[in-house]
């Protein structure tokens, strides 16, 4: 295609024209960076899309007037459907009295340059930029952390990348880029835009799943709904990657210490420049959002949590558009209705929190008041069948906070479709709360030779209840068919996945990243278990030996008797005993054989 064709694309010199940068990872209608940038665009506004951006992006806002900034010439072609306008070449090809009411750069900055052209480095792309946007207009700029999560836990270094669009690896060599937010509020400052607010983002800076405002992190670190919302986006967004340590276990963590911001993998920066007295106005912003998250499946979107008068809120974004249904009837067990989230978050800790960090402590005291609420809650929630249903009958320790005796459902938009009895959902909850205890190798105050469904039982006579193994497994089914349902999965893959639940043993590693940390403790835990089955099959194969030498003794020691001259007398003196008791047994029988027709006659 040349520029005859695409009327739309300009090239000023600079572009790379066998070059592409859209990246391969995309989210669902442009994911929260998307949404939190359809929030802060009003409407008919100027907007400058510097860098590679989802093609998702464009749409969420169509309600503007768009122009692309790019260095790669095909990745123009493929937007410029979608674009008023796109530059190809770099900064350096904007022209210099062209000022935009809103830039946005959630690529970054190293992305935009174009290494075809003359090299502005980091601070003098952010200064371009800069000098784009109107008096009162709005940036919205990605960072990545150089001491982020991400880097923590990657298997290969990030100094060490060969990939094709390393073309600058970032670090906190770079003395020319922020590594930390104060350092950015800085540099900003310097610039002449005001940071008005941030966002962490989890899990990795160009596909977050989840924006967290760095406020909040700092100062709500017992928050369940943030402690649910790290784990959730970092044991999505890293499953079957080889990571170094669990990244969802290291987010909680950093959460509870008031560092999950410092140790995001990216921020999202929104700064405003400030007004010149003779500018106009700036549009009032809208509401920003304390967090954005994309879970579930693509036809939910991204949802919003808001703060209002009343305290955090649920705010459901628009959907992505749904795709066609699933076929399957395992679709039935369960869905997820985006509608319901409408009213206040509950406030309170994780109960998945609280029950390990009992667990870690040994505190039996803790464990058992906070599952016997948590028992005697499902149970007040039950029909008077006995049945749980809606949200409740799917709400296990992680969707559910207790705040201190008060227990609520965190996230109601999963429901499960049929109610399900209250000795199931109870059973259900703890058999993924024991499977992630031992496969996770967290410690514990019971025995190492329970296996899962023992514990679960375990927990359940902790919590009052008297559960056995036949609830467990019936527990487990319906975990399968939830799962399948939520996923979409087909009856061959719902019963390949009941049959691998139903064989998690202790010494599996966890299901989700491949840990190195998390595979030796379950190597560890492996070598245990066959060191006590060796020694238990040393202990079976000693006490068979002992027993059998026991039985040639005693062989040995009869065939010796039975040739002696002591064992022949003796049979000799018994013998005429035995024939005589003989003898007089068979005159007793015939004397009571003659008896008894006399008798009769009697009679």
């Amino acid at each position: 295609m040349t520029t005859e064709t695409a009327p739309r694309i300009a090239l000023p010199g600079g572009e790379m024209l066998a070059w592409s940068d859209l990246p391969e990872q995309r989210l669902a209608a442009g994911g929260p960076l998307a949404a939190l940038a359809a929030r802060i665009v009003p409407a008919g506004a100027r907007v400058l899309l510097a860098g590679p951006h989802d093609p998702a992006l464009l749409d969420r806002l169509a309600h503007a007037e768009v122009t692309c900034l790019l260095r790669s010439y095909p990745d123009g072609v493929a937007l410029a459907e979608r674009a008023a306008r796109v530059v190809v070449g770099g900064p350096a090809g904007l022209p210099d009295g062209e000022r935009f009411d809103v830039v946005i750069a959630g690529a970054g900055l190293d992305a935009v340059e174009s290494v075809e052209g003359t090299r502005l480095g980091w601070g003098g792309v952010l200064d371009r930029l800069v000098a784009a946007l109107r008096p009162g207009g709005d940036l919205l700029l990605r960072l990545d952390n150089p001491l982020g999560l991400h880097r923590l836990v990657a298997a290969s270094p990030w100094y060490a990348r060969r990939d094709d669009d390393a073309w600058a690896v970032g670090g906190v060599l770079d003395t020319d880029r922020p590594a930390n937010l104060g350092q950015a509020r800085d540099r900003l400052d310097r610039a002449g835009v005001r940071v008005d607010g941030s966002w962490a983002a989890y899990p990795q800076p160009a596909a977050a799943t989840a924006l967290v405002a760095t406020g909040p992190l700092a100062e709500r670190t017992t928050s369940g709904l943030l402690d649910a919302v790290l784990h959730g986006a970092c044991a999505g967004g890293y499953a079957r990657r080889d990571v170094l340590q669990d990244p969802a276990r290291l987010a909680v963590d950093a959460l509870h210490a008031g560092r999950a911001a410092d140790l995001a993998p990216g921020w999202l920066v929104l700064a405003r420049r400030s007004a010149d007295a003779a500018a106009p106005a700036a549009a009032g912003r809208a509401e920003l959002p304390v967090a954005l998250v994309q879970t579930g499946p693509p036809d939910v979107g991204v949802v919003e949590v808001v703060d209002g008068p009343d305290g955090w809120c649920w705010r459901a974004g628009p959907a992505a558009p749904a795709g066609p249904a699933a076929p399957f009837a395992t679709r039935e067990a369960a869905y997820r209705d985006p509608a319901v989230l409408a009213g206040p978050v509950p406030a309170g800790r994780l109960l998945r929190t609280v029950l390990l960090d009992a667990c870690l402590r040994r505190d039996l005291d803790t464990l058992r008041r906070v599952l016997r609420g948590y028992a005697d809650w499902l149970t007040g929630q039950a029909r008077d069948d006995g049945r749980i249903g809606g949200a409740v009958a799917l709400a296990g320790a992680d969707n559910v906070v207790v705040a201190g005796d008060a227990f609520a459902v965190l996230d109601p938009s999963w429901q499960a479709s049929e109610p399900l009895a209250g000795d199931v959902v109870l059973a259900r909850a703890l058999w993924r709360f024991a499977a992630e205890l031992l496969t996770g190798g967290y410690a514990h105050p019971w025995t190492s030779t329970l296996d899962v469904a023992g514990v679960a039982v375990v927990l359940g006579g902790v919590a009052g209840r008297d559960l056995d193994r036949a609830t467990v497994a019936a527990a487990v089914d319906a975990e399968a068919a939830i799962t399948a349902a939520l996923h979409g999965l087909d009856a061959d893959r719902r019963g390949t996945l009941a049959t691998e639940l139903g064989a998690v043993e202790p010494t599996d590693p966890p299901v989700g990243p491949r840990s190195y940390q998390q595979l030796r403790e379950a190597w560890l835990r492996q070598r245990e278990e066959l060191t006590r089955l060796a020694a238990l099959l040393k202990w079976t194969e000693e006490l068979l030996t002992s027993r059998e030498r026991a039985l040639r003794r005693a062989d040995a020691t009869i065939n010796l008797l039975s040739g002696s001259l002591s064992y022949r007398v003796g049979r000799l003196a018994i013998t005429p005993a035995r024939l005589a008791r003989r003898g007089a047994r068979a005159a007793k029988r015939r004397a009571r054989e003659a008896l008894a027709p006399k008798q009769e006659e009697q009679q």
